[in-house]
């Protein structure tokens, strides 16, 4: 005889999104959290001096990431960024530990990610942008209204490439 047990996790869900007015320029980003099944929301966002997007697109994770105090979650992480969702997806980040992230931007947020990352093991979803989806397009108004703001912080990791276009 075969006893099943399922245990029902608790799940979150995080919606994310970056903006940059100008890339690089003054940008920000904005996270959604809920937890499923409770009547449980958190908004945040900040905005910053001098950034890319993809920085904030990939800060906006890790903030969120690091707003959870307990483990044995089920996390999933919505985004509109390929560019975070496929380097987990495609296991891009595998070849960029394996090179010391040589010739990788953002190597910062990359290393901070991948310690979140390992902790939790969050789903990573991409959803398409500024296509009516009610958090994605919250999470949009949080981020440019955060770059927007008069006291921005600076993004002490944001290095423009050695050629100076970016």
């Amino acid at each position: 005889m075969y006893i099943c047990i399922f245990v029902k996790m608790d799940q979150i869900h995080i919606y994310t999104d970056g903006a940059c007015t100008g890339n690089p320029g003054v940008g920000g980003y904005g996270i959604v959290m809920e937890w499923v099944g409770k009547p449980y929301k958190k908004e945040f966002s900040e905005g910053y001096q001098l950034t890319t997007n993809n920085r904030m697109e990939l800060l906006a994770v890790i903030k969120a990431l690091e707003k959870i105090k307990v483990s044995g979650l089920q996390i999933t992480v919505f985004s509109d960024s390929k560019y975070v969702v496929d380097a987990v997806n495609q296991d891009w980040i595998s070849g960029w530990k394996k090179r010391y992230f040589a010739k990788v931007k953002n190597p910062d947020l990359w290393r901070r990610f991948i310690t979140l990352y390992d902790r939790f093991h969050p789903k990573m979803v991409w959803i398409k942008g500024h296509n009516g989806h009610p958090q994605n397009e919250r999470c949009d108004q949080l981020a440019v209204a955060a770059s927007q703001q008069k006291k921005l912080l600076p993004d002490a990791g944001y290095q423009p490439d050695s050629d100076g276009l970016f």
